[in-house]
C-alpha cells in the first residue's frame, strides 16, 4: 500500500520556495520563489538579495531611513530572481510559488513572462498600495490567476540525518 502522507504539488512547490528563502541574507524578511511548469517541473527558484556582485556586506539592510540607506532601491525580489533564474524562456502556462503575495513591481515581472498563476502563502501587505496595484493588473489580466495556497500543514521537517532501515 502506498503512502498516504505525502506532499502534493502545492505543498511541494511552496516547500522549494521556502527553502529557496532560506539563501535570502536580508535580516528582516526572507522570501524565496519556486516557477514551476506544467508537467511538475521546476524550471525557476529565487529569494530576495541584492544584484549579483553587488556587496551584501557594502549596501544597507536598513527598513527605515533616507531612501538610498535602505535595502528597496537595491534588492532583487524573489520573484524577479525565479524569473530571471529560469532554465525556460518560455514560462506561459507556468505557476509561480511564493511565500508573500508579489508587490507590483514583480507581479509586472510575472504578467510579462506569461507566467499563469500566482500561488502564495501570506498576504501580509494587502492593504499596502503595492499589492492593491498588483491586484488591479491581475483582475486586468485575462491569462493570470492568483489564489492562496490551502494546506493542512504547519511546518516540514528537514533532515540532514539519513534514517537507519
Amino acid at each position: 500500500m502506498k503512502r498516504l502522507n505525502y506532499l502534493s504539488w502545492d505543498e511541494y512547490f511552496m516547500a522549494v520556495a521556502l527553502l529557496s528563502a532560506q539563501r535570502s541574507k536580508d535580516p528582516n524578511t526572507q522570501v524565496g520563489a519556486c516557477v514551476a511548469n506544467a508537467q511538475n517541473k521546476i524550471v525557476g527558484v529565487g529569494y530576495n538579495g541584492f544584484p549579483l556582485g553587488c556587496s551584501d556586506d557594502e549596501l544597507p539592510w536598513d527598513r527605515q531611513g533616507h531612501y538610498l540607506d535602505t535595502k528597496y532601491p537595491y534588492v532583487c525580489h524573489a520573484e524577479l530572481n525565479a524569473v530571471l533564474n529560469s532554465i525556460s524562456t518560455d514560462l506561459r502556462n507556468c505557476r509561480i510559488y511564493v511565500g508573500l503575495f508579489p508587490c507590483n513591481e514583480c507581479t509586472k515581472v510575472i504578467i510579462q513572462a506569461g507566467i499563469g498563476e500566482i500561488i502564495y502563502l501570506s498576504d501580509k501587505y494587502k492593504d499596502s498600495d503595492q499589492v492593491k496595484a498588483s491586484k488591479r493588473m491581475l483582475d486586468l489580466s485575462p491569462h493570470i490567476s492568483y489564489r492562496q495556497l490551502t494546506t493542512k500543514l504547519d511546518s516540514l521537517l528537514i533532515s540532514f540525518v539519513t534514517p537507519e532501515l
